[in-house]
């Protein structure tokens, strides 16, 4: 377990903005709004912004006020991956250790906002000691080498990277890829979590499901379900069939990196139209950085040619809760959700958010947290 400090040299945001300068960009869509994409005009004033008034040192200063370390982690196979990972500790002695994970186009960005209430709670006995990792081929955790890193795998990494802190009895939390790779490890580490917190869970569709009639909300979300597969999963395809073929142009070009990810943040938030209503835009920059500056646009993709078209629903035994957000991609029934995780304790509709939950609604995410927690401590 090695400290690590960002220090990004000054050569590579000058790059940043002459590539930015020399940006080839499209003629405007042939149809208003977002319908065919990131509207041109919104593109280059965003990419502008980034070129000459965003500070990456302001970001940069905020994670390394942070208690930052590298480790090696080999997740049960026979290569290593170099993983970055913030280590908050809270002042409480008794805090309960809490692994959180995120997914793509995401980063460990998204918890730096929930970080201070989180470690240092009103009630002492809300406290959480955090572990943040990032992703392999995501920020600045290393990029994998050869192929199996997928879901499981990283779970593994997940319970080799907690034991090696200390820590034998933890919570986990994740949304995205963090979702899918929490339930793995309450499959596959059970023993050693006290629950997990999920705002993205999936399950099998239950053989007997015209047995329970949907109610209105659930119909309304399938309809929404059904509307992004047919109009908002070309980038899941793309990534999980090509993801080095689109890495070029991402690693190549800042805006498409820059738009590759935004339109998400537009389409996956509750933003009434545009990202920046929750996000702000130095935030959605700090997050394209943590892309950017690794070059991690084909490692991050590789995620999804992994893992992507095999995902496994095992049964999850721990103590679980749900907080599912209105404008999550994904909202399956409950009776559902129970079937596959058998000791669902806690489960939540706030009336307000999306898939991003920590950077959109930050308060609503740690009172969820902290309430469903808090008996299980």
């Amino acid at each position: 377990m090695r400290e690590f400090r960002v220090e990004v040299p000054e050569t590579e945001l000058d790059d940043l903005r002459e590539r930015i300068a020399r940006t080839r960009w499209p003629e405007p869509a042939t149809s208003p709004g977002w319908t065919q994409g990131v509207p041109l005009d919104y593109a280059r004033e965003l990419c502008s912004y980034w070129a000459r008034e965003y500070d990456w040192r302001r970001c940069e200063a905020e994670l390394n006020a942070l208690p930052q370390f590298r480790t090696g982690l080999d997740g049960g196979g026979d290569d290593t991956v170099e993983v970055h990972l913030i280590h908050a500790r809270s002042p409480h002695p008794g805090a309960l250790p809490l692994l959180l994970t995120h997914g793509w186009p995401g980063s460990v960005v998204e918890f730096l906002d929930v970080i201070e209430a989180l470690t240092s709670p009103p009630d002492p006995r809300d406290a959480f000691h955090l572990v943040v990792p990032s992703l392999p081929g995501y920020g600045f955790s290393a990029k994998p080498t050869v192929p199996g890193w997928g879901i499981e795998r990283i779970a593994t990494a997940w319970a080799q990277l907690m034991d090696r802190l200390g820590y034998d009895r933890y919570g986990a939390q994740g949304g995205d890829w963090g979702s899918l790779i929490t339930s793995a490890l309450g499959t596959g580490a059970p023993e050693s979590l006290v629950g997990i917190h999920l705002t993205m869970p999936l399950a099998e569709r239950p053989p007997d499901a015209e047995a329970q009639p949907l109610t209105v909300a659930e119909k309304e979300a399938f309809a929404a379900r059904e509307s992004f597969q047919k109009l908002g999963t070309g980038y899941s395809s793309e990534q999980s069939t090509r993801p080095q073929t689109i890495g070029y142009g991402l690693l190549d070009s800042p805006s498409a990196q820059c738009t590759w990810i935004v339109e998400k943040f537009w389409d996956w938030t509750d933003c009434a139209g545009h990202p920046e209503n929750v996000i702000s835009r130095n935030r959605l920059l700090d997050n394209v950085m943590l892309y950017w500056l690794p070059g991690n646009g084909a490692s991050s993709a590789r995620l999804y040619w992994e893992s992507f078209k095999r995902r496994r629903l095992d049964e999850v035994p721990v103590p679980t809760g749900v907080t599912q957000f209105p404008q999550e991609l994904v909202r399956l029934p409950r009776h559902w959700i129970e079937r596959r995780y058998t000791d669902l304790r806690h489960w939540s509709e706030p009336k307000t958010g999306g898939h991003f939950a920590s950077l959109e609604q930050p308060e609503v995410f740690v009172d969820e947290l902290r309430t469903f927690f808090r008996p299980l401590r």
